[in-house]
C-alpha cells in the first residue's frame, strides 16, 4: 500500500508539473521576456482560492476553478502595477519577494481570523477534505482511481496549448515579442507598454491559479508546505531548457525535468554516491543538479532542447540583423516616385 500511495503521488507530480508549466511561464517569461521568480505565489493563490470558497459557500470543483484563476489573475495586475518600469534582475527580485511575502502570509494566515472559526489559511495545517470533482458521465472522482484524474488535466492542458497557440499568434502576443525583443522600440511603435505587461501579468497569472486549484482538489488538502520558493525554480528550469517562448519547448522541459526529479534521481541514481563510499543521497543535491543542468544547456545550447524557429536562427547566426523583427530597415533605392531626390 505505502508503494502504491508513492507511486500515486509521483504520478500527481508529474501531471501536476506538465500543466503548470504550460499555463503559467510561458506567457510572461517564454513571450514576453519578464522575468518572474515569484510564480509560486499565484499558484498558492488559487490554491486557497479554490479551498477556500469549496469549504465556506459550498461551490462546486467546476465554479471554483474559474473563479481560482481570475482572483489570481486580480493580484498578478496588482503585481504587475508597481513593476511596470523594472527589467532584468529589478523585475526578478521584486518577484521574487512577492513570492516570499505570499509565502509567509501563507504560513501565518492562521492569526487571520474570517469568523466562524476559520481561518484565512489554517497555517501549516492546511485546509483539507475538499469536495471532488463530479462529471456526468463518470460521475464523482475518487482518490484511489487516478484514470479520471489524467483525463481531466489533459483536457485542461490541450485547452490551454490551443489558447496559448492563439494568443501567441494573436496581435498581443507579437506585441509581447515585440516587448522581449527591445521595449524601448516597441513603445515608439505604438504598443501600449502598460496594457501589454499587465495582461501579461494576468494570464500568467491566471493560468497558474487554475493548475493550482486543480491541485489542491487533487491532493485534498493545502498547506504551507507546497509553497516553497524552490518550485518556482524547478518550474523556471523547466521553460528554460525546453526553450523560451517555446510551446513544445514548454511541454519537452516539463515532461523531462519532471522525469529526473520525481523518477530518476530518486528511485534509480539515489543510492550512487554510496557505491562510492560517500554518506548522503542523491536526493540531497536535487537542487545543485538542476543548477548544473542550467548551466550546461546555457552553455551546449542556449536557444533551448526545442527552440522558437525564430529564435533558433538568431542565436545560431542564420539570421542577418535586417531580417529580423527588431533589426535595421532596408535601404530603399531611388526609383521613380523619388523623383531622383
Amino acid at each position: 500500500m505505502d508503494v502504491g500511495a508513492s507511486v500515486s503521488a509521483k504520478r500527481r507530480r508529474v501531471e501536476h508539473d506538465l500543466a503548470d508549466d504550460l499555463t503559467r511561464l510561458h506567457e510572461p517569461v517564454g513571450l514576453a521576456g519578464l522575468l518572474d521568480l515569484g510564480y509560486v505565489a499565484f499558484y498558492a493563490v488559487g490554491a486557497y482560492s479554490y479551498a477556500l470558497l469549496a469549504t465556506n459557500f459550498g461551490l462546486s470543483f467546476w465554479v471554483c476553478l474559474p473563479l481560482a484563476g481570475i482572483l489570481a489573475a486580480f493580484w498578478g495586475m496588482m503585481l504587475g502595477f508597481p513593476v511596470l518600469r523594472l527589467r532584468g534582475d529589478y523585475l526578478a527580485i521584486v518577484t521574487l519577494a512577492f513570492g516570499e511575502i505570499i509565502g509567509t502570509l501563507v504560513v501565518n494566515g492562521s492569526s487571520i481570523h474570517l469568523g466562524g472559526g476559520q481561518t484565512l489559511t489554517a497555517g501549516s495545517l492546511g485546509i483539507s477534505a475538499l469536495d471532488l470533482p463530479y462529471f456526468p458521465v463518470i460521475g464523482k472522482f475518487g482518490l484511489l482511481s487516478l484514470r479520471p484524474w489524467y483525463w481531466l488535466i489533459l483536457t485542461i492542458t490541450v485547452i490551454v496549448l490551443f489558447v496559448v497557440r492563439r494568443i501567441r499568434d494573436s496581435r498581443l502576443g507579437r506585441a509581447w515579442i515585440a516587448l522581449r525583443e527591445d521595449e524601448i522600440a516597441a513603445v515608439s511603435m505604438g504598443i501600449p507598454l502598460v496594457k501589454t505587461k499587465l495582461l501579461a501579468y494576468a494570464i500568467g497569472a491566471a493560468f497558474g491559479g487554475i493548475s493550482g486549484a486543480f491541485l489542491a482538489d487533487f491532493n485534498q488538502t493545502v498547506n504551507a508546505s507546497q509553497f516553497q520558493f524552490t518550485f518556482s525554480i524547478f518550474v523556471l528550469s523547466m521553460v528554460i531548457v525546453g526553450g523560451l517562448g517555446s510551446i513544445g519547448g514548454a511541454v519537452l522541459g516539463a515532461v523531462l525535468i519532471s522525469y529526473i526529479n520525481y523518477y530518476l534521481i530518486p528511485d534509480v541514481l539515489n543510492t550512487l554516491p554510496h557505491t562510492f563510499g560517500l554518506n548522503f543521497d542523491l536526493t540531497d543535491l536535487s537542487i545543485g543538479i538542476y543548477g548544473f543542468l542550467l548551466v550546461i544547456v546555457m552553455i551546449l545550447r542556449p536557444q533551448g532542447l526545442w527552440p522558437e524557429r525564430r529564435r533558433k536562427r538568431e542565436l545560431a547566426g542564420e539570421v542577418a540583423p535586417e531580417m529580423t523583427e527588431m533589426g535595421e530597415p532596408t535601404t530603399v533605392g531611388v526609383g521613380p516616385l523619388d523623383g531622383g531626390r
